[in-house]
């Protein structure tokens, strides 16, 4: 830094130069840059992060006038293959991923939550080397009150020709994931993407209308304060995570955060460190929580970021399902949390058996 006669400060050529050059990495730029190369996979891979970007601008706009347009806010009526009332959002949501790459050729298939079977797009399918598979509306209980909601994304290699387009090549482990997720729609639109080389976030430029680099390689503390699980269903837990649960109420430098959007909890653990938990439940043990779309990719990323993702028996990343909608119990954070959650479950199962012997 340097004084100008007047008396005011100036950045220095340095300076300006390091600052104008965060400013121009962009989403895009920014894998070519982790990918190191021009190759027609890096392309791709950039080209396909760019269009998970405009989809996210597409919802971000929407989001910001929801409470001035018709239409847009409540119940659509309708029921999801899941069984869960349909907001008009997620509709929407939905429909705008399904246009964004419907002339991408970069995507054969794309599969949500909402949708009871993957979408096809035939004249991608001969290019098109990707699959996409999406929540894209997370938290949509969060909509009509204006607090956090999210989208979620995982990306995945197509894997033979699937020609009877039962997709059964999308029932692997995570670990088959190539990147995976999230987008914020918060104070700011927020974008978190690791394609297996660390965690990277961007904040949207309304000025700009692009996604500008903000934190590279985000590593999560190996321990933290912060637990995050709706506790309204303690009762219908195992008495495993109600032991863990009591044992924080009891012991100091805890504090409970949960806001009802699993991106925005997670968003949270990220950076601050911790626990968020969604387990199973008495009558439902798989969970809530679809292992495809939502556990799996954050579990790619809490793992590149250098933390833990498990079922409470498994890791998150190891489990393979059997059904394109399934669902997982999710224990997710620091690995020290994580593993502490765990214990738990891994003392409650001995004494069991010790009990039963």
């Amino acid at each position: 830094m340097v004084n100008a006669p007047t008396g005011e400060t100036r950045i220095g050529q340095t300076e300006q130069v390091q600052s104008l050059d965060r400013d121009c990495t962009t989403l895009s730029r920014h894998v070519l840059q982790q990918l190191k190369s021009f190759s027609a996979d890096a392309q791709d891979l950039s080209a396909l992060m760019n269009r998970v970007g405009l989809a996210a601008k597409l919802i971000a706009r929407r989001l910001s006038r929801a409470g001035l347009m018709a239409d847009t806010l409540g119940f659509t009526g309708a029921v999801n293959v899941q069984g869960e009332s349909v907001k008009k959002m997620d509709v929407y949501a939905n429909e705008v991923f399904i246009s964004v790459f419907q002339q991408s050729g970069l995507v054969c298939r794309l599969a949500s939550e909402e949708m009871e079977k993957p979408y096809y797009i035939p004249e991608n399918c001969p290019i098109g080397r990707y699959s996409l598979l999406y929540d894209p509306i997370d938290g949509s209980s969060n909509l009509d009150i204006n607090l956090d909601v999210g989208s979620i994304f995982s990306i995945r290699k197509q894997e033979g020709d699937d020609a009877d387009g039962s997709a059964s090549d999308l029932l692997q482990h995570g670990h088959k994931q190539i990147g995976a997720g999230y987008v914020l729609y918060g104070p700011s639109t927020i974008l978190v993407y690791s394609i297996g080389q660390g965690v990277h976030s961007f904040t949207l430029d309304p000025s700009l209308g692009e996604f500008i680099l903000a934190t590279e390689n985000i590593q999560v503390p190996s321990r933290g304060p912060i637990y995050s699980v709706n506790e309204g269903n303690f009762w219908q837990w195992k008495e495993s995570l109600r032991d863990y649960i009591r044992y924080v109420h009891r012991s100091e430098g805890y504090t409970a955060r949960y806001g009802g959007a699993l991106v925005g909890d997670f968003h949270r653990i990220l950076f601050q460190g911790g626990v968020f938990l969604y387990p199973g439940t008495v009558k439902q043990p798989e969970g809530k929580l679809r292992l495809l779309y939502e556990s799996a990719p954050l579990a790619f990323l809490i793992e590149q970021a250098g933390g833990r993702a498990s079922t409470g028996t498994q890791d998150i990343l190891d489990v393979v399902p059997t059904k394109l909608h399934e669902r997982s119990p999710l224990i997710i954070g620091s690995k020290e949390n994580v593993a502490m959650v765990e214990s738990f479950i891994q003392d409650r199962s001995r004494n069991s058996r010790t009990v039963e012997s």
